[in-house]
């Protein structure tokens, strides 16, 4: 338009001056009008912009913030909660105890909230005070070599980092570790003395939870202890006896869209039939079992080795890492549990949060049927905690049944004891329960509500992505061992695994997986040797390390002395990949093979034993070779005997006392140079 204006103005200025005065005239009046309104447009046109842009600046930074509710300090104040209970879960165990604890807070005139770290700003803590009678409590799990778990991994970087004022804190930390570790507990002990650091007011001492022991009574003992202090310190007393107060409302649904139902999917609906990247604990890709054999001659047990592919899904492994799987409890328990209940299990129904507020609005993906929830979403198979038999205890119409169910899920030595025994040790799983008190028939929806749920099965990778980039290989052993009741208890991912056999249309042969990164990897020169210690299926990461080894000497590169400790119960019987080591070390890639076969003859030989013969050579890759160590396999005996193994070798050839060869191991540890993927 304005191009237009200027046009006619030019037009205008060459007419002929012979043209008539009222022509004149009209052409001036015209030009006067024409200019009027192309300034009015011009100056709305920039005025109008100005008064869009202004307004969109505030509108920009407040997208750049985070737009989840990232305030618990807030949500705190608006729904009247003055306790807050973060957990840092891998398992789920942190999660349920953090739970309880919100739970616990009613009975003492109290209310409080279970809280995930990684959905909130805790930068916000130095705020708590802001509430009367706060307090904020961290159940915290200790992940692999002393890490923290995934979802508080920025709370630890955070803590790390920050340098806030949290004087106005109060705070309680319960840990939960495994004893077989080396670093027992250290997320728990570093939440503990870093909040302390920075100001905050420990109102209770450090729990610490041990999961090779009994986890369930180490919590328990704390928890009794824990509430009595935060009684005295804030001047509150028991509003009266623990009660039974139902989390979530039960729908059924009888006319529900099945295309709106989940069938077994981890996050988003109809994601196994609609399979998007990237692909991770919410999102699992659905990998083919392509190859699925024995690996063992003989004996009792079935070792397996699985190949999933994972073409297309732009998964990327490393040698090292860990891949999940998830897998289904078996449909016979499920059946079983609904004939005892006399539930129809093709119910559709949801169950849902009566707090609306909660970010958790359902326990498991809803709506679904309760056969899908028993057989992908709940945990079955563990002997259920104590919580769970103390709100089941109303429903047993016997009364002896009742009173010993309470005196379990009690604090006192002896339903401690009896729980121990009659639970934990007899390996009474929820159905084993319900059989064995046939007047306990709780409502299918409350079940539901207080089982656990089903978590992934982390395996170590089997292969290199160097040379397999497009398949996961898994080396496995089935569970399987009769209890103190008789019953036979079957392992619930190794038994589902062990079933899924590859087939034509492939159905069948289904693995909901994805990719945990490790820091369990190979030294960065290939140069370097590396000395490898796995028994059993402790072998599986080193077969995609000798792989990747062998790969990079194809490449031409330099590969440095590749050494590797293996053990087995017999050489006929269960010795893992026989065939591909005798190859590799043929080819000169694997430079030692040492295999103790551990009952081929009347003293037990194990790979400790081993290690202490050629404990000449250990001490040259490591004081000249600056050789890497790996060890994989079992915590409990296997790792602890080879690192007292490493002890000896160091003090008798570095000439060191002990303590100096303890701390010499130590710092390989610490300098990358001795690295665990261990379990118990």
């Amino acid at each position: 338009l304005i191009t237009m204006g200027d046009a006619s103005m030019e037009a205008t200025i060459s007419q002929s001056d012979s043209t008539a005065q009222q022509d004149s005239l009209f052409s001036m009046t015209d030009v006067f009008l024409f200019s009027l309104i192309t300034g009015l447009f011009t100056y709305w046109f920039f005025f109008r912009k100005k008064k869009e842009e202004v307004p969109d600046l505030p509108k920009m930074q407040s997208v750049a913030a985070p737009v989840r509710d990232s305030s618990f300090i807030e949500k705190m104040k608006k729904t009247g909660r003055n306790i807050v209970v973060f957990y840092g879960s891998q398992t789920g165990t942190a999660e349920e105890f953090a739970n309880r604890l919100s739970k616990d807070a009613h009975r003492y005139g109290l209310r409080g909230m279970a809280a995930d770290p990684e959905e909130y700003d805790l930068s916000d803590l130095s705020r708590l005070s802001e509430i009367d009678k706060s307090l904020a409590v961290f159940c915290m799990a200790t992940y692999g070599e002393g890490d923290p778990t995934d979802n508080a991994q920025d709370f630890y970087d955070w803590l790390q980092e920050a340098d806030a004022d949290l004087s106005g804190l109060r705070f309680a930390v319960f840990g939960l570790g495994n004893k077989t570790y080396e670093h027992f507990n250290a997320m728990g002990k570093y939440v503990d003395k870093r909040l302390e650091e920075l100001g905050a007011q420990r109102i209770f001492e450090l729990g610490m939870g041990d999961d090779d022991g009994n986890l369930e009574e180490d919590f328990i003992t704390w928890r009794e202890q824990f509430w009595p202090a935060v009684c005295e310190h804030f001047g509150v007393e028991a509003t009266g006896e623990e009660s039974s107060i139902r989390q979530y409302e039960l729908v059924v649904h009888t006319d529900v869209n099945m295309n709106k139902v989940y069938t077994g999917e981890m996050g988003r609906l109809k994601s196994y039939e609609n399979q998007k990247p990237p692909f991770d604990a919410k999102n699992p890709f659905l990998a083919q079992v392509t190859q699925n054999r024995k690996l063992n001659e003989g004996g009792e047990r079935h070792l397996m080795h699985l190949e999933l592919d994972i073409s297309n899904s732009k998964i990327r492994y490393e040698s090292g890492d860990h891949v999940a799987v998830y897998p289904a409890n078996d449909s016979s328990l499920v059946n079983q549990i609904g004939e005892i209940l006399g539930t129809d299990l093709d119910t559709i129904m949801s169950l849902n949060n009566l707090d609306e507020e909660s970010n958790k609005k359902h326990p498991f993906p809803c709506p679904t049927s309760y056969r899908t929830a028993l057989t992908y979403y709940l945990d079955i198979t563990n002997p259920p905690r104590t919580n769970v038999l103390y709100e089941l205890a109303q429903y047993a119409s016997d009364a002896g049944e009742q009173e010993r169910l309470r005196k379990m899920a009690s604090s006192a030595a002896e339903g401690k004891a009896l729980y121990l025994s009659w639970v934990v040790e007899s390996r009474r799983n929820i159905l084993a329960i319900l059989q064995d008190m046939p007047s306990l028939r709780p409502p299918i929806d409350h079940l539901c509500e207080l089982l656990p749920r089903l978590q992934a099965r982390y395996y170590s990778i089997a292969s290199s992505s160097k040379v397999h980039p497009n398949a996961i290989h898994i080396c496995a052993v089935t569970v399987e061992y009769e209890t103190k009741t008789g019953r036979l208890n079957k392992g619930v991912a190794t038994n589902w695994l062990k079933n899924k056999v590859p087939d034509e249309n492939g159905s069948n042969s289904l693995v909901p997986m994805y990719v945990r990164k490790s820091q369990f990897r190979l030294p960065f020169k290939p140069s370097t040797p590396v000395i490898m210690i796995g028994p059993g299926t402790g072998i599986a990461p080193f077969i995609g390390f000798i792989q990747e080894r062998a790969w990079l000497k194809q490449q031409g590169k330099e590969v440095g002395e590749t050494v590797l400790y293996y053990g087995c119960r017999r050489e006929r019987e269960d010795y893992l990949y026989r065939e591909e080591l005798a190859r590799f070390r043929q080819e000169g890639v694997l430079t030692q093979l040492n295999v103790a076969f551990s009952r081929d003859q009347a003293e037990k030989v194990y790979v400790q034993h081993l290690m202490k013969k050629n404990k000449e050579n250990i001490w040259k890759l490591l004081n000249e070779g600056n050789a890497h160590i790996y060890v994989c396999g079992d915590a409990r005996n296997m790792a602890r005997d080879v690192q007292n193994t490493f002890y000896e070798i160091v003090a008798e050839f570095g000439n060191m006392s002990q303590p100096q060869a303890v701390d010499y191991v130590k710092k390989l540890m610490t300098k990358g140079r001795y690295s665990l993927d261990v379990w118990s």
